[in-house]
């Protein structure tokens, strides 16, 4: 096949692709999937679908978002994973219905706006595996949070505000930089799930054997740690310790 010929099968798979997505945008009222479709740049339509609920941008190579996303008012669950970005819009704030999901991990971000302390409905948050180097104070400020997933981050400390998570049921901060965790972990009553695999742990916390709902401690791959005599308690109370 020719130059001329290539060059007419790609702009032919473009226009196939673009229409498949035409055709997505069209199915349903409440949920829109675009994941993986390689788009580089939100299509701008996205934004005039105020009545989307769930909005699937992941594995797209977006560098960037726009602020028209605070339109958006009725989402519940946003997935921007696995993409280029290197800061999300303040705008995402405004989305004070969102309380199902937000991932935002894989990434490059390394802060989030403030504007996020108003997503204080939002029950699942994923910040895994990109630059925080301190989790961000607006995450401590999201009262709602069930699960929230730090991982894979250069995490050396996290703020004594974290003991605001009253509701938080798991702590995944698995291949970070911790050596510790604040005594105030001690306020999450409905903690369940520790995960600390593959962290420089050099003390815990006595706080953490007070906990009354915790059934998981995960500290596999952590040769930093010297065991405290309280994690026999955690044990004998039914807490499953992983070392």
């Amino acid at each position: 096949m020719g130059a001329g010929g290539f060059g007419i099968s790609i702009g032919r798979c473009q226009d196939r692709r673009f229409d498949s997505i035409s055709r997505m945008m069209h199915e349903s009222t409440a949920h829109l999937n675009l994941w993986k479709h390689r788009l580089g740049r939100v299509p701008e339509p996205v934004w005039e679908r105020t009545e989307l609920e769930t909005l699937v941008l992941a594995d797209n190579d977006l560098t960037e978002v726009s602020e028209k996303i605070g339109s958006l008012r009725k989402l519940r669950m946003l997935d921007l994973g696995h993409n280029k970005l290197s800061q999300v819009p303040d705008a995402l704030g405004d989305i004070v219905g969102l309380t199902d999901f937000l991932y935002l991990h894989d990434n490059q971000l390394v802060s989030l706006p403030a504007s996020f302390a108003c997503l204080t409905k939002l029950r699942y948050l994923n910040i895994g595996d990109n630059a925080f180097k301190e989790l961000p104070e607006c995450v401590t400020e999201m009262s709602s949070l069930i699960e929230l997933r730090v991982s894979g981050n250069p995490l050396t400390s996290l703020p004594d505000s974290i003991g605001n998570l009253s509701r938080l049921r798991e702590l995944h901060l698995r291949d970070t930089q911790l050596t510790t965790l604040p005594e105030s972990i001690g306020m999450l009553r409905e903690l369940r799930q520790i995960d600390l695999r593959g962290n420089p742990i050099t003390n815990l916390p006595e706080s953490i054997a007070s906990l009354p709902r915790l059934d998981k401690l995960d500290l596999r791959w952590v040769t930093t740690l010297v065991a405290p005599a309280w994690i026999s308690d955690l044990e004998a109370g039914g807490c499953a310790v992983y070392r």
